[in-house]
């Protein structure tokens, strides 16, 4: 998303009210300025903080911004071209992720991101268990590179795989599992394969990686197999990236007829299957289908699970694994990259997994989720009938919602940021032009009492 002359429009306006208005007069907050010039609240504060740098204006905390004194003296901004030629152009999906990442402004309903409200994040449980961890001398030492064996092993036991402890190592959260997982397995040039939509992260890295992405259709019963198989067939990839339990963004699961379909063109093609496990804790409707590595003797599958998504973003622990040399090459991979995981992370990780308080997390964290969940489709339903789902997930975090034929969604998205509420266009979650508009709307990270109010204000938004 580019809102370059959004910021410009921005910069140009505060400087002109700033030169006709006395030293310390307040200027526009941050959500008359995104109403205003139509522009997202990230763009907004950046040009403020540009406007900062200059000394033409100062913010103070919990109050606003300001004019700043006149004649103000500051030192000559350094001149930073240069790197503009060093550096190259700016890696795709860069923005994007920033986007996602990005922390919503105060008074606005997030219905975007990928983590648990701090409400629905065990955070007590996890403080005792990293006080615990860090009681221990042993948790400071340098431990086994490939990770916490004890940690390992419990991945190993809980996902039901059938991998072994020694299969696993551990990374630093499910994103950095990717990452070592395509550039072990392949090189710059090679091909991937990706569902379409699929995980924005997981199109950053690969193209991060230099591989090519090349995306194959789901539909409500997750990646369809003959285009998968078709797929392979044309292109040759020998690495396929999949979520087949409640896939972010679209929620959908694959479905069991389709499960031993998809193994039989992974293993025609010589592939590997790269299966994101990131919702396993996040089931909100009956039992979770087992993963696909659990059916997988010959090593096809390579697996990864986090525990960042059902507990909190700072817990970065996750482990991913695979059978043979494919687990050999995952292990040195993480070994170049970073040595090993801290040891009191993985202590306090294994701490709170080990204890009642996990059993706990999950059995609350379910209802929690329904109730979000249930209630935006409630407000759908309500403001914007024509907006509902597809399919609902029966897990995960997100509704993949299709807009009408011709909604430009990105500009929806920042409409919808001017009125105060967040959410995220469809278009970024595709590796190539998407077939229809969508919105990904984010069900964890507000309550319930407040869906209602965050679709009034989408449906304004989509109004205007």
């Amino acid at each position: 998303m580019n809102d370059g002359n959004a910021a410009d429009r921005v910069i140009q306006d505060l400087r002109r009210r700033a030169a006709a208005a006395d030293t310390g007069t307040r200027l526009p907050s941050v959500r008359e300025l995104t109403a205003l010039h139509q522009a997202s609240p990230v763009t907004v504060a950046e040009a403020v903080r540009h406007l900062v740098a200059q000394g033409v204006v100062e913010t103070r905390p919990g109050r606003g911004t300001f004019v700043a004194p006149k004649g103000a003296t500051r030192r000559p901004s350094p001149d930073l071209a240069w790197q503009t030629v060093a550096l190259g152009p700016r890696r795709a999906g860069e923005a994007e992720m920033q986007a996602l990442l990005a922390l919503p402004p105060a008074g606005a309903i997030p219905l975007s991101g990928g983590y648990l409200d701090p409400d629905l994040q065990p955070a007590a449980a996890l403080g005792a268990a990293l006080a615990r961890a860090a009681r221990q001398p042993t948790a400071w030492q340098r431990g086994p590179a490939e990770g916490h064996p004890d940690l390992r092993a419990w991945f190993a036991r809980e996902a039901g795989t059938g991998l072994r402890p020694d299969d696993l190592v551990i990374c630093p959260g499910g994103q950095a599992a990717l990452s070592t997982a395509l550039r072990a397995l392949a090189s710059p040039g090679d091909t991937v394969l990706v569902e379409s939509p699929t995980y924005l992260g997981a199109l950053a890295a690969a193209q991060a990686a230099g591989l090519r992405v090349v995306p194959v259709p789901v539909d409500a019963d997750g990646v369809r197999p003959d285009q998968l198989g078709a797929a392979f067939e044309r292109t040759g990839a020998r690495l396929f990236y999949c979520q087949p339990l409640y896939a972010n963004p679209h929620g959908a699961t694959l479905a069991a007829h389709r499960r031993a379909e998809v193994a039989r063109a992974v293993a025609r093609a010589g592939a590997f299957l790269v299966e994101d496990d990131y919702a396993r804790d996040l089931t909100i409707d009956g039992p979770a289908p087992a993963p696909l590595a659990a059916d997988d003797p010959d090593g096809h599958v390579v697996y990864l699970r986090s525990l960042t998504k059902s507990a909190a973003p700072a817990l970065r622990v996750a482990a991913i694994g695979a059978r043979g040399p494919a687990g050999a090459r995952l292990r040195a991979a993480r070994l170049l990259d970073d040595f090993f995981v801290a040891g009191p992370l993985q202590q306090a990780a294994l701490e709170f997994v080990s204890a009642p308080a996990w059993a706990r997390h999950r059995r609350a964290l379910r209802t929690a989720l329904r109730d979000r969940r249930d209630a935006l489709l409630a407000a759908l339903r309500r403001h914007l009938p024509d907006l509902g789902p597809q399919h609902v997930p029966r897990g995960g975090l997100h509704l993949w919602v299709r807009l009408p034929a011709g909604t430009d969604d990105v500009a929806l998205a920042t409409a919808a940021a001017a009125q105060g509420v967040i959410v995220f266009p469809g278009r970024p979650w595709h590796a190539t032009e998407p077939p229809a508009p969508h919105l990904r709307l984010t069900y964890a990270a507000a309550p319930p009492d407040l869906m209602d109010e965050a679709v009034r204000r989408l449906a304004r938004a989509i109004r205007a």
